[in-house]
């Protein structure tokens, strides 16, 4: 099994939902996002998979999310834009745009702050 990991970002707002306490606010953070994948196999090139594909689909999908209040985006107009909950999202839609018979999405990790951060693996 191989690993292969980008570091990307976005910055957007949000205020956590059915919170008492600062976050509760409207506030901002410059997310990195990093996304793991894992493959089983290498293409005839050695690679599991180009780091263009990787990043070109993680930077579509951080677009929707960049720059934006994440509380008024479908995905979190009911669920809380925690973390957590933004790790979920990216990892699923990450795993529609790149799981194939070789390559599957294994994490994604979200850090909000420079030692705080929060992982989703399906």
């Amino acid at each position: 099994m191989y690993k292969l990991k980008i570091i990307t970002q976005f910055a957007a707002a949000h205020n956590l939902m059915n919170y008492e306490g600062d976050c509760e606010n409207l506030h901002g953070h410059n997310w990195k996002v990093e996304v793991t994948v894992s493959a089983t196999e290498l293409d005839k090139s050695g690679l599991g998979i180009d780091f263009k594909i990787l990043k070109a689909r993680s930077k579509e999908i951080l677009g929707r999310l960049d720059h934006k209040y994440l509380n008024e985006l479908p995905p979190f107009v009911e669920r809380s834009p925690s973390s957590e909950n933004i790790s979920r999202y990216l990892y699923e839609e990450l795993a529609k745009a790149l799981n194939s018979s070789t390559v599957s999405v294994a994490e994604v990790t979200v850090w909000e702050s420079e030692n705080a951060c929060a992982s989703y693996c399906g």
